[in-house]
């Protein structure tokens, strides 16, 4: 009987031993199965034409390689801002307080329509301007130029991004979903966040390349001679963007 005994014991540590096995097994294979989902998901995201794609493209057509690479920084930090509340649970509050979520889309609408607008103004100053130097409006300087004087003008870019993103509901809606339904809850804490860093970073490289894409020397002498009519073509577009912005429903209960 002891022997049977003993036998039984290293029976039930051997069953144990093998379902923590199983289960370390099943949760590798979950992630191998994961990281495919979050990198195509996140990659068709990006691509996506959005405010961001708009305010990277203007600023790279009208101003630098380096202002749009700034933009494409600042963008990145902006969706690190809505994987922070989301990873704290804060996106949570998204679902269960609409008001919050209400007053996140009204001030995302509302900077898109005021960079909309300013933007109509650049242009329409810059059309009626001479050849010739000319005295200075109040509209004559370019919005980024003005957002610089609070501060360096690399900051002024940089600020443009981040709030460009940070300030947009659709990329919040966008990790709060992909956090809920693809990665789950049961994820570690690591694992979460290497999923976080890579989305800031896809965010990074991609509108990285763009910046770098619409600076080509090629391009922006062509475009400065059309400014008027890009500038007037991107303040609808972030016009569009914001009154769309508007009609984007609160995060359901998952």
């Amino acid at each position: 009987m002891p022997k049977f005994g003993m036998n039984y014991r290293y029976q039930a540590i051997f069953i144990k031993r093998m379902h923590l096995a199983n289960h370390d097994f099943n949760s590798i294979k979950y992630l191998m199965n994961a990281w495919p989902t979050v990198i195509l998901i996140t990659t068709l995201a990006v691509i996506s034409p959005g405010a961001d794609f708009a305010m990277v493209t203007r600023t790279s057509l009208m101003k630098s390689r380096r202002a749009g690479l700034l933009v494409a920084l600042g963008i990145g930090c902006g969706v690190l801002v809505h994987m922070t509340h989301t990873l704290l649970g804060l996106g949570v509050l998204l679902q269960r307080l609409p008001w919050l979520f209400t007053a996140l889309k009204w001030a995302g609408a509302a900077y898109l329509v005021w960079l909309g607008m300013a933007l109509w103004r650049e242009a329409g100053a810059t059309a009626v301007q001479p050849e010739q130097a000319a005295p200075a409006t109040p509209y004559s300087e370019p919005v980024h130029s003005r957002m610089a004087h609070s501060g360096p003008k690399a900051f002024a870019f940089f600020r443009l991004g981040f709030l460009t993103n940070a300030l947009n509901p659709k990329t919040a809606l966008f990790i709060l979903s992909l956090f809920t339904q693809v990665v789950g809850p049961t994820i570690a804490m690591p694992t979460q966040l290497a999923y976080g860093l890579f989305i800031a970073t896809a965010h990074v490289v991609w509108f990285a390349l763009v910046a770098c894409f619409f600076s080509a020397p090629a391009l922006q002498p062509k475009v400065q001679a059309i400014r008027p009519w890009v500038d007037r073509s991107l303040g609808c577009v972030l016009l569009g963007l914001g009154m769309l912005l508007i009609g984007v429903n609160a995060p359901q209960m998952l």
